[in-house]
């Protein structure tokens, strides 16, 4: 696991993120999502920095892992909590611990900030195999449940 380096993604990680996103709604929900929406989607995060922050995993000089990071400014803590979405590991690298590295990095990062007041992900209620990850991390449900409302395209 010493191989495994995380960093802040960079423009040139642009279509590696992208296969990772069409990836992860074909194999979590099924989806097929349009190539040019989603790319310009990722190229909006690079472009203006108050939409998130994309992370890789990068072992032997290959992109293996991936997950943006979205701000969420907290009255209650008068800090940011850092949402952690689009989270995608390449098959052949799962079950290694590289999301552990990816969570563990950005922790640490929130730990030594004021800025941060912590990390928060929504999981598909029936993907437990994410779920027993999470939660071996050290994750809690707690007492939120999510509701949204989506526009249809």
């Amino acid at each position: 696991m010493e191989s495994v380096c995380v960093r802040r993604a960079r423009r040139e990680d642009a279509s590696t993120l992208v296969e990772f996103q069409l990836r992860l709604a074909r194999e979590s929900e099924g989806l097929e999502l349009d190539r040019a929406t989603v790319a310009r989607g990722v190229e909006a995060v690079f472009a203006d920095a108050a939409k998130g922050c994309y992370w890789v995993a990068e072992e032997a000089g290959r992109v293996v892992g991936s997950l943006l990071t979205i701000p969420e400014w907290s009255d209650w803590r008068n800090a940011t909590v850092l949402w952690l979405h689009s989270v995608y590991i390449v098959p052949e690298a799962r079950r290694r611990g590289i999301f552990r590295r990816l969570y563990l990095t950005l922790k640490a990062m929130v730990e030594s900030s004021a800025e941060f007041a912590g990390l928060r992900l929504c999981v598909d209620r029936r993907n437990r195999a994410a779920q027993q990850v999470y939660e071996a991390l050290g994750m809690s449900r707690e007492h939120y449940h999510l509701y949204e409302w989506l526009k249809d395209r």
